[in-house]
């Protein structure tokens, strides 16, 4: 591991009176929405360029736990300096002293929404990200995630929803909202829930808001006749590793690499590999069930996405990130990356069906 992160670097407060220069930025318009923050894309009148202003929503304004917690994310994320992440240009409070970050404006779409459009037979997004192109996709944000855990922190939430594809080709992992700091505890992870009905209760929550986050992605591109079927919505639950589920403390970057298992299974036949009739049922999956794996996966007759075949090369590497057990995964990230990558340059992608 390197250096890895001063925790004095992620979670003091911010220092009392004026932080930052809020006045500077002019609102353009809202971006997206969360349970807890709000994103703008705003001007900033001195340097004359477009940026993402993230701020936490008001009814947390006093609250401190939450703001520790939004201010982790900025600190986490400017300190990772890595092409695969975003940049962050300024942490402070606006006028109602709330406090907010500023970061790079990207335009492009997230994983889901982009796979969405892919399974509607978007013929100009199916040129533009044909499997192979996906597949690097996968592996540039493994990449990030490899340089978050070389610093000691764990992302804790891969999704496609947090991983963005810019309109040139860049490809960054975003949202480090409930990302730990290794050796770290975190108060926050004792507020959680401690039995198994009250975890069922606090994870129904989490997929109540994240269903919400996809349904507005199905309103934005559409319909959808793919992926997910509205009501059906599980959200976050479906990516989280065994170890996540059974709630333990002290989860390692083997944890993403079963997120990130997840999200190739999805790519490969845009199917969720645990998801269950409900939320229990989903983590039983994860605890107990083995997906098959993907180039063996018969989908329905009357399903006709995604547009490929999953090529045998990639069995191994999807199946030994979703081992149950995590010292029988890819302990790293890089290990996956690497085999991603290598299994990716076999395939002869002209003959691939």
């Amino acid at each position: 591991m390197g250096q890895g992160f001063t925790l004095a670097g992620t979670d003091p407060d911010l220092p009392p009176g004026r932080v930052g220069e809020f006045e500077k930025y002019e609102m353009l318009r809202p971006m997206a929405e969360g349970g807890k923050a709000e994103l703008f894309e705003v001007r900033d009148s001195i340097i004359g360029r477009t940026v993402a202003l993230k701020r936490l929503k008001e009814k947390f304004a006093d609250d401190r736990a939450e703001q520790r917690r939004f201010l982790r994310e900025g600190r986490i994320t400017a300190q990772l300096a890595h092409p695969n992440t975003v940049p962050v240009y300024e942490i402070g409070r606006d006028e109602a002293d709330r406090v907010y970050f500023t970061m790079k404006r990207i335009a492009g779409f997230n994983l889901f929404a982009l796979l969405s459009r892919i399974a509607r037979d978007d013929e100009s997004l199916i040129r533009r990200f044909p499997l192979s192109r996906l597949l690097d996709v996968c592996a540039d944000a493994a990449l990030a995630l490899a340089y978050a855990h070389s610093h000691g922190v764990v992302h804790r939430d891969v999704k496609p929803e947090n991983i963005w594809v810019g309109d040139f080709g860049e490809v960054v992992l975003l949202d480090w909202g409930v990302a730990k700091v290794w050796g770290y505890h975190d108060p926050a992870d004792d507020e959680g829930p401690g039995d198994a009905e009250s975890l069922q209760r606090h994870v129904e929550q989490q997929a109540e808001q994240h269903a919400a986050e996809r349904r507005e992605i199905e309103r934005q591109t559409e319909q959808l006749r793919t992926l997910t079927r509205t009501g059906q919505l599980l959200g976050t639950p479906l990516y989280m590793s065994p170890e996540q589920v059974l709630g333990h403390k002290s989860l390692d970057e083997r944890s993403d690499v079963f997120a990130m298992g997840i999200v190739l299974y999805e790519v490969l036949l845009m199917v969720e590999p645990f998801r269950g009739a409900d939320v229990r049922a989903t983590f039983d999956n994860i605890i107990h069930a083995h997906p098959t794996p993907p180039s063996q996966y018969q989908r329905p007759a009357e399903v006709t996405w995604p547009p490929w075949r999953a090529p045998p090369e990639l069995d191994a590497i999807v199946m030994r990130a979703l081992e149950k057990e995590p010292h029988k995964r890819y302990q790293s990230m890089m290990e996956l990356e690497r085999d991603l990558r290598e299994a990716a340059r076999g395939i002869d992608w002209d003959a691939a069906p």
